[in-house]
C-alpha cells in the first residue's frame, strides 16, 4: 500500500507543471475501474489549513454541479467525503441535488473523517464504506462554534438552580444575557430543522427496507445529536459504533482483492487518494477540491479558483 511519502515520491517524479493533479486524479481513475461506478471526491483541507475558509457552504452546489456533468447517471455515486462540517441548509441543499441526479444510489466513502455536516451527508447515502481510521461525528447544531444543545441544556439548568437557589439569580444573569433574545428560539428551530432532515433520510434510503426504520432513525439520530452523551462535538465515532447505533456501515478492508495498476485492492486505492489530497494541501494553497473520475474539478484555493 503507498504511504504518505510513497505518494509524495510518485508527485516528485512526474514530469509536469501540474503533479498533484496528476497523481489525484489518476488514482480517481482507478476507483471508478474498481468499482464501476461514478466518482466524486469532496475534500477539505481543514487539517492543514484550520483557519481558512474550508466547510460546507452554497459555493459547493456549483462545484457539484461542474463534476456531475458528463456522467453516466446510472451508474450510481461513489462519494470521497473528508470534510469538518458546515452549514445546514448548504448541506441540505447539496444532498438534494445529489438525491435529484442519482436518486438512492449513492454510497459514501470515509477515509479519514466527515464531521458534523459531513455526517448527514453520509447519513443520506444507501452505506457507508469506513476503514479502521475512519470516523463520523455527532450532529448536533453549533451556533458560533457552540452547541445549540448544551445553550438550551445551561438556560434550563439556570431556570432550576435559579428556582431552587434565589441567591444564584445574579450569577446566571451574568451568563444568560450573553444570548439576544431570539438565540434560544433559534437554537430550537435549528435543531428540530437538522434531526428532522436527517431522520428523513435515513428512512429514505439507508433504512428504506427496514421493518422498524421509523424508530431507528431516531435513535441514530438520537444518539448523534444528544450533547449529553456525546459530550463533544469533536467526538470520533469510528465503525464499530457506527454499526451499535444501527447505522449501516461496510469495512473498506472488507472489499475483493483485485490489483490495478499499482493498486491491490479498493482499500489500497481510496487511501492512496486520501494521501494525495492531503499531498495537494501541504503542498498548494487549495482548502477545499470536489473532483470526479474524469478530471473535472473545482480547486477552491486561497484567493484563488481554477
Amino acid at each position: 500500500m503507498p504511504t504518505w511519502s510513497d505518494v509524495l515520491k510518485e508527485i516528485q517524479m512526474i514530469n509536469s507543471k501540474n503533479p498533484l493533479d496528476v497523481v489525484r486524479r489518476k488514482y480517481l481513475k482507478i476507483m471508478e475501474q474498481y468499482t464501476g461506478r461514478n466518482v466524486i471526491a469532496y475534500y477539505s483541507g481543514f487539517l492543514q489549513k484550520p483557519n481558512s475558509n474550508n466547510g460546507i457552504d452554497d459555493n459547493d452546489k456549483n462545484a457539484f454541479m461542474q463534476t456531475v456533468h458528463g456522467l453516466d447517471k446510472s451508474k450510481g455515486l461513489d462519494l470521497i467525503l473528508h470534510t469538518p462540517g458546515g452549514g445546514i441548509a448548504a448541506t441540505e441543499s447539496i444532498v438534494n441535488y445529489l438525491k435529484s441526479i442519482f436518486g438512492n444510489n449513492i454510497r459514501v466513502f470515509i477515509p479519514q473523517m466527515a464531521m458534523s455536516a459531513g455526517t448527514m451527508i453520509a447519513l443520506s447515502s444507501k452505506i457507508i464504506i469506513m476503514g479502521k481510521q475512519s470516523n463520523i461525528g455527532p450532529i448536533d447544531p453549533q451556533f458560533g462554534g457552540v452547541s445549540c444543545h448544551g445553550i438550551l441544556q445551561e438556560f434550563d439548568d439556570a431556570v432550576k438552580d435559579a428556582k431552587a437557589r434565589p441567591e444564584s439569580i445574579p450569577l446566571w444573569q451574568a451568563i444568560i444575557q450573553k444570548y439576544h433574545p431570539t438565540f434560544l428560539g433559534d437554537c430550537d428551530k435549528a435543531i428540530k430543522w437538522s434531526t428532522t432532515m436527517v431522520e428523513d433520510w435515513l428512512q429514505a434510503n439507508m433504512l428504506k427496507n427496514d421493518k422498524n426504520k421509523v424508530f431507528l432513525a431516531q435513535n441514530i439520530v438520537s444518539s448523534l445529536s444528544n450533547h449529553s452523551t456525546t459530550f463533544s462535538h469533536d467526538k470520533h465515532i469510528h465503525f464499530d459504533d457506527c454499526k451499535k447505533l444501527g447505522i449501516k456501515v461496510k469495512a473498506l478492508e472488507s472489499f475483493e482483492k483485485k490489483t490495478i495498476d499499482n493498486c491491490s485492492d479498493l482499500q489500497d486505492c481510496v487511501l492512496t487518494i486520501h494521501h494525495a489530497y492531503m499531498q495537494t494541501f501541504s503542498n498548494s494553497n487549495a482548502v477545499k477540491i470536489v473532483e470526479n473520475h474524469m478530471g473535472s474539478a473545482m480547486i477552491i484555493g486561497e484567493g484563488a479558483k481554477k
